[in-house]
């Protein structure tokens, strides 16, 4: 019998057939729209990437180093790229062991703790560990990040055997700080919620928490042990020291994205582009028109008063002066985003030009109404409307495309240490925000960026907030959004003015008045799933 594939048997078997244009890759199509990730890889039907293994980063390193925040961000980036990943945290173990509110043993974090605590430790590490077994080998996970101190070799040597027992390769990453203002940094970010805090200054509850550390925890051993896999980060990225790290491609480009990330804060601002003179075209580069001027003044204006009046209150809440941190401006190559940063260029800020920040193409679809568009592509217009993110319009980009693009963005985001302006497009803006925001893909579509508004992106320990910025005194004629139905950007009939993030409600309705005063900045909440429980108090 002849098993080679035809062309006929390719194009009538269902796993090959093409069912749409909204085909993601030699397996994906649009069943399991909800478990596609923003920009995801090519993977098996299992859900995990093509030709990699099952990993376990196991995190090592003291409480305030910032292990937690290192995780979540990159589950974060995994789980954008496809890549099924979740964070097994010791201290939700613990928890879950002792109960709500109940009391470890007082020598539970003691090397040489009494044979009672010893045994409860035992219990919880080996619950622990049972549920990452499970999770990779019958759930079909990928990455499983282990968080927890791990502070000696003997034992990190006897977990590294213990996975590969089990198939899974293991990649320690250590979490290295030796600069006290980094550790208090850490300390007053993560710790400052717990009750044992309740009112305290932040520095004072910072040293007593670090001291609290050197007493339950006395021994810990830095990683050297030459036959292991591991990636040491020292304080927070200012360098990294690789040793072993030699199996696969996923592997790899874990650590490219370590080599990325830093855990110093640092605040990203959002904001439109101002309005071109004509109509804004994809293939027109049309500079600024008066009122897009007029606008990137009164934008600049806006955004250096909400920093100096966020330095003000950080200050009295500190008891002490507070440097404000160095503005980066990116914009794409487009000129109507290069001369709305012209007024911060002016004043002294470094500017930098995006060429992957580009708007997303809408390919033969631009220049055409709404009402053209469905009268032309109606089979096209139907998929949108079932997918808008992963549906391409003919020689458009999707928004899949769009994020797989920006990728190098994101890299360079998790880069930079110094506050960023991101000057985009709606659309770019839209996939940049899902990511810091961890939002699903079929969301990013829906969410609104209007002229009048700019967005702060607050980073913090387990999930990013995100606060709105009013501009005032802006003609209500050009701040609303792009077109919400056919999700490209089409000449339409604006939406009305929505907050990022879809489902909630503004407060204020726009109007003259509101045109002309400033509202406060307004703290967006964010519906995403948390990513990582709440951790007061915890020393895993």
């Amino acid at each position: 019998m002849d098993t080679l594939l035809t062309a006929e048997i390719a194009a009538n078997a269902p796993r090959y057939r093409r069912k749409s244009s909204t085909f993601i890759d030699g397996i994906h199509d649009v069943t399991d729209q909800d478990n596609m990730a923003p920009a995801q890889l090519y993977s098996t039907m299992s859900g995990r990437l093509f030709h990699s293994g099952r990993i376990a980063i196991v995190m090592v390193g003291l409480p305030a180093r910032g292990k937690t925040h290192i995780c979540v961000s990159m589950a974060r980036y995994l789980q954008w790229l496809g890549v099924k990943t979740r964070i097994f945290h010791l201290g939700d173990y613990r928890r879950a062991t002792v109960g709500e509110g109940g009391n470890v043993p007082q020598d539970y974090f003691y090397p040489n703790a009494s044979p009672a605590s010893t045994m409860l430790r035992q219990k919880i590490l080996k619950k622990c560990r049972e549920d990452i077994y499970a999770w990779l080998n019958h759930e079909n996970g990928q990455v499983a990040i282990y968080d927890a101190v791990n502070p000696t070799a003997a034992g990190r040597r006897a977990l590294a055997k213990e996975f590969a027992k089990h198939d899974v390769q293991t990649l320690f990453l250590e979490s290295y700080v030796d600069d006290e203002e980094i550790l208090k940094e850490n300390a007053r970010n993560v710790k400052i919620h717990s009750p044992d805090f309740d009112g305290m200054d932040p520095d004072e509850a910072a040293e007593r928490y670090l001291k609290r550390i050197e007493t339950k925890i006395p021994i810990f051993e830095t990683m050297q042990e030459e036959e292991l896999n591991y990636v040491k980060m020292i304080n927070a990225g200012r360098a990294f020291f690789y040793n072993n790290v030699s199996f696969n491609y996923l592997s790899h480009r874990i650590v490219f994205y370590l080599t990325n990330l830093h855990i110093k804060a640092r605040t990203t601002f959002f904001v439109r582009a101002g309005p071109a003179e004509g109509e804004e075209f994809y293939k027109s580069d049309a500079p600024l028109s008066e009122e897009g001027r007029s606008y990137a003044q009164k934008m600049t204006e806006t955004l250096l008063r909400h920093r100096e009046q966020e330095r003000k209150a950080n200050s009295e809440q500190a008891g002490h002066e507070i440097r404000l941190r160095p503005l980066t401006v990116w914009t794409s190559t487009r000129l109507r985003t290069i001369q709305t940063a012209d007024p911060l260029k002016e004043q002294g800020y470094n500017v930098r030009q995006r060429s992957q920040m580009s708007q997303i193409n809408p390919g033969l679809c631009e220049k055409l109404s709404e009402h053209a568009i469905r009268r032309l592509y109606p089979e096209e217009v139907e998929k949108h409307e079932l997918d808008p993110y992963h549906h391409r319009y003919p020689r458009a980009e999707s928004y899949h495309d769009l994020a797989v693009r920006l990728e190098p963005i994101i890299l360079e985001l998790e880069r930079e240490q110094n506050d960023v302006l991101i000057i985009a497009h709606e659309s770019v803006l839209r996939v940049l925000y899902s990511y810091l925001m961890h939002c699903r893909p079929m969301e990013i579509p829906k969410l609104k960026f209007p002229r009048d508004e700019i967005i702060e992106i607050i980073p913090a320990a387990y999930q990013n907030e995100a606060k709105r910025i009013h501009i005032p005194g802006l003609d209500p004629q050009f701040t609303p959004g792009s077109p919400e139905d056919i999700r490209i950007p089409v000449p339409s009939i604006y939406s009305s003015n929505l907050p990022p993030i879809d489902g909630i409600s503004s407060p204020v309705e726009p109007s003259s008045m509101d045109n002309v005063l400033t509202r406060p900045p307004e703290k967006v909440v964010n519906n995403a799933k948390e990513m990582v429980a709440d951790k007061v108090a915890d020393l895993d």
